[in-house]
């Protein structure tokens, strides 16, 4: 793990206030369904870099 539980909690915490920010704009229409999209998953691969979960590129290599 890159960072320690604690952090990581708050980061979950905060990334679900996140995503239902993201889907209110998509519901009001500010947001496309893919610029939502891209948004969620960019932010969901750091967290996971974070749990040592994901290699930027690393399916590439």
């Amino acid at each position: 793990m890159k960072a320690n539980a604690e952090f990581i909690k708050e980061l979950e915490n905060l990334y679900e206030k996140y995503e239902n920010e993201i889907n209110e704009a998509l519901k009001q229409g500010y947001l496309k369904q893919n610029t939502a999209k891209t948004y969620l998953l960019h932010s969901d691969n750091f967290i996971k870099w974070c749990k040592d979960n994901f290699e930027p590129g690393g399916k590439n290599k």
